[in-house]
């Protein structure tokens, strides 16, 4: 039974790959990270990760789709940016809100901004765990990325706080003051690690 690899048949006969495990073994060592499987038509059950890898792939046929870890990894940043600047939007009609004593619909704003700048960190964070990058050897305006991360995660704490306390002064306080920097340091953070990436 066929294996296809990107659209292309593999020639797992005379690569001596035998199991779909081996297989994708091959794949990483090719520094090509797996992004779907298709066996016999159907997504296998991840959670049974140890019975898909034994699978013999003569009994089966075999779809794989793959991205260069690097390129997919750029593709990442450029949709955090994009998520960035309609988060620093959100967040100035959030504030804004809560000068008029519009508490319930600033919220909603706030909620957006929380997710698009949690959603920013965990891409970072991955990204660079993905590219087996030391957030520690990357700096932002003199500053280790990893101490930048480490002060953007205390200013979602504190929001986060904030809004579960429904304590509107401080989360105010907190917009206008304290993370009047926050999208610049991300789209640095952005920026310093797209850099690093493209070096690579």
């Amino acid at each position: 039974m066929p294996v296809t690899v990107d659209h292309e048949p593999m020639k797992t006969d005379e690569l001596g790959l035998r199991t779909v495990g081996q297989v994708l073994s091959h794949l990483k060592k090719a520094n090509r990270l797996v992004v779907n499987v298709v066996i016999d038509g159907q997504a296998p059950d991840l959670n049974r990760m140890a019975d898909l890898r034994q699978r013999i792939v003569g009994e089966h046929t075999i779809f794989i789709e793959t991205a260069e870890p690097k390129t997919m990894a750029l593709e990442i940043l450029q949709q955090v940016e994009a998520q960035l600047g309609l988060a620093d939007q959100l967040k100035s009609e959030a504030t804004e809100l809560l000068r008029k004593n519009q508490n319930v619909k600033a919220l909603e704003k706030l909620s957006g901004c929380f997710a698009t700048w949690q959603n920013a960190q965990q891409s970072l964070l991955g990204t660079a765990q993905l590219l087996k990058i030391d957030l520690d050897e990357i700096f932002v305006s003199n500053r280790k990325l990893s101490d930048v991360l480490g002060d953007v995660t205390d200013q979602l704490k504190q929001i986060k706080s904030a809004l579960e306390n429904r304590d509107f002064v401080s989360l105010s306080d907190l917009l206008i003051y304290e993370t009047t920097q926050t999208t610049s340091q991300w789209q640095e953070a952005v920026v310093a690690l797209r850099q690093q990436i493209q070096i690579q």
